[in-house]
């Protein structure tokens, strides 16, 4: 969520973290193994990054950048890149959206009960691929869809449940 909000809010300059994996032993609040660096070699050397089938990266090696959710919102930045940031909302408490401009759209619910708002989106009237339930493919949405009226405005819920409590759209996800 928070690299979703990073990614698509217009401050600054973004770094998307990839890292690796290590057998963490906790004695006393503090990690035994916390000088452990990336896999490596038995010359030292860092392993290279395998790339698995299903995208994802093996033998220690993490890859944040290569999940759905963070590949999608670094597309969803590249779209509205220059937009401008409007149309903000909150509830008061830890709901909250903002478009970028007439280019992107981002709504998230970190509260504990479910968000269910229709909110300005600044986009034009469409239908929309949620970039993090799925993707845009062949032209068809393999996540929720969302849709956009003539007012820009769109009925959004989303449960305080959900693995991606979490919207974005963008120009580029319209179907």
């Amino acid at each position: 969520m928070a690299v979703a909000f990073m990614l698509a809010h217009p401050y600054g300059f973004t770094r998307v973290m990839s890292s690796y994996r290590w057998d963490r032993n906790i004695v006393n609040g503090q990690d035994q193994n916390d000088w452990q660096g990336p896999p490596s070699n038995s010359d030292g050397s860092t392993k290279p990054v395998p790339i698995n089938p299903d995208s994802t990266c093996g033998d220690g090696w993490v890859c944040e950048h290569r999940w759905r959710q963070i590949k999608n919102m670094v597309a969803f930045r590249n779209v509205v890149n220059g937009q401008a940031f409007s149309n903000w909302w909150d509830n008061g408490s830890n709901q909250i959206s903002f478009s970028r401009g007439s280019k992107g759209f981002l709504v998230i619910n970190n509260d504990d009960w479910e968000l269910n708002e229709t909110l300005t989106t600044g986009l034009p009237a469409g239908t929309y691929c949620d970039v993090i339930s799925g993707q845009k493919e062949s032209g068809r949405c393999t996540g929720k869809q969302v849709v956009v009226g003539g007012d820009g405005r769109a009925s959004i819920r989303i449960s305080n449940q959900e693995e991606d409590p979490f919207i974005a759209i963008h120009a580029d996800s319209k179907l």
